[in-house]
């Protein structure tokens, strides 16, 4: 057993509790004590007097200190029918320091005067009162020494302590032993069926069964029972998902192969004198052309991951002259114009190909975004070199994201903004920034336009380099 176990600890806990309950109990039962010493020391006092007493006062001088003696005090004043009689005495060898009146003291009083006593090494000469026994007079004095009492009293206290000390480990082991066969061992089993689980778990035999006779341990099997359960269920779930998705990924690609073949027939009916042929074959080629994108999103996104980047040093403004070039080409007429508020020597640090096709979708989808409103826009790219990293802004003047789209905008397939869009593009966008060890953030989309972000670091963490 290891003290920093739950096991040790509560081992330890339980001893010093009762130690502490006991020493709450000691300064009670040592002023106790300390009261019966001095009671004890006026009933011998008492049955000295009486001796006395017996023979009319006539007694001689060494029986009196022999009674004395056993008594254990100097005199003893007995006071009866209103007379204080002193009726024995012998010389005392100091002033008396203190008087001490037991008769209805309070429990307050009693501990203090034996803490005084415990703490106060010299010996003092003091007085005591007392009640006579059977009622034998009104009251006892005597006077006596607190240097015996005194030692009375540490051996009481170390008795004392000592067995308190015992009866906390014993209880200790007992409660140990107890809480051992009631949480301990339920516990321990609880940690062998979770780590069994774990290494496999597809297998449904390594579910828990539920066994414990504690309320709340018995809870906690069963909670674990049914998040083995559910864990189990969504893990076969995600395997035939996986399968399903290997499927469709082979489905578009023989299907991309089939449509790119069409787009080229397609291309040429443009060219048709016949005006009804002429009239279809933009839409034809549109359909066209979203099933190839669609294709090939799908499977771009069913990659069990993106590659790592290649970092490597390069100028953005090249890579944003690129991507401006091409999407300018494809909106020769559409009225939207690029404007890019670029460093000429802003160098970054990343992967070219991954970061051109982040770029490409969201300038895309902010000049689709234009398009659809029949009316001009503009697009903007900026960016800049802070402390914190790189950082890319790109803004267009459309129409905003729809409500839904914010919600889900970076999930697969439930991100898309535009009829057609499959909601895939932002969803492989943020993971590729994510592999730089970046993030991408929309800053704002209203009836203004759309505004991104994306925030590059400036060196990876030991993390993402693994």
């Amino acid at each position: 057993m290891h003290l920093n176990s739950l096991s040790g600890r509560f081992l330890l806990l339980t001893v010093a509790f009762v130690m502490l309950a006991e020493v709450l109990i000691f300064l009670p039962s040592v002023a106790r004590f300390r009261e019966d010493y001095i009671v004890s020391r006026l009933e011998r006092a008492q049955i000295a007097s009486l001796a006395l007493l017996a023979t009319d006062e006539m007694i001689d001088a060494k029986l009196e200190r022999e009674l004395l003696s056993n008594a254990e005090v100097y005199n003893v004043v007995l006071r009866r029918d209103e007379v204080r009689q002193l009726v024995l005495s012998s010389p005392i060898p100091a002033p008396i320091e203190a008087t001490y009146d037991l008769r209805d003291a309070p429990a307050w009083v009693l501990i203090r005067d034996a803490v005084r006593t415990i703490l106060t090494p010299e010996n003092r000469i003091i007085r005591v009162i007392g009640d006579p026994v059977k009622q034998a007079g009104l009251l006892i004095e005597a006077t006596m020494d607190t240097a015996p009492m005194r030692t009375a009293m540490i051996d009481y206290g170390l008795r004392i302590l000592g067995l308190s000390a015992v009866i906390s480990v014993v209880t200790a082991v007992l409660l140990f032993l107890a809480v051992r066969r009631l949480l301990v061992i339920p516990i321990r089993r609880v940690v062998r069926h979770m780590a069994a689980y774990a290494e496999a778990p597809e297998d449904a035999r390594r579910f828990i069964v539920p066994q414990a006779s504690v309320d709340e341990l018995r809870e906690a099997e069963e909670a674990l029972q049914m998040l083995q359960q559910q864990l189990t269920g969504a893990l076969k779930q995600k395997e035939r998902l996986a399968q399903l998705g290997g499927a469709v990924a082979r489905i578009s690609h023989d299907l991309r192969n089939i449509l790119t073949t069409a787009q080229l027939f397609a291309d040429r009916m443009e060219d048709s004198a016949d005006p009804a042929v002429a009239r279809a074959a933009p839409k034809l080629v549109g359909s066209i052309s979203r099933a190839v994108a669609l294709c090939e999103t799908t499977l771009a996104f069913g990659k069990a991951e993106e590659p790592a980047p290649m970092m490597t040093r390069f100028r953005l403004a090249a890579l944003v002259e690129d991507v401006v070039e091409s999407e300018t080409l494809a909106c020769a007429a559409s009225g939207v114009e690029f404007v890019t508020d670029l460093p000429a020597g802003l160098v970054l640090r990343a992967d070219r190909e991954q970061l051109h096709r982040v770029l490409t979708n969201l300038v895309r989808n902010a000049r689709q975004a234009i398009e659809a409103t029949a009316t001009p826009g503009t697009i903007e790219i900026a960016a800049g070199d802070e402390p914190a990293g790189w950082w890319i802004r790109i803004g267009d003047t459309g129409p905003g994201l729809p409500e839904r789209a914010r919600e889900h905008l970076f999930q697969a397939f439930q991100g898309g903004s535009r009829k057609g869009g499959t909601g895939l593009g932002l969803a492989i966008a943020a993971e590729l920034i994510r592999g730089h060890g970046g993030r991408i953030e929309l800053v704002r989309s209203d009836e203004d336009g759309t505004e991104f972000m994306i925030r590059l670091p400036h060196e990876l963490s030991e993390d993402e380099r693994g």
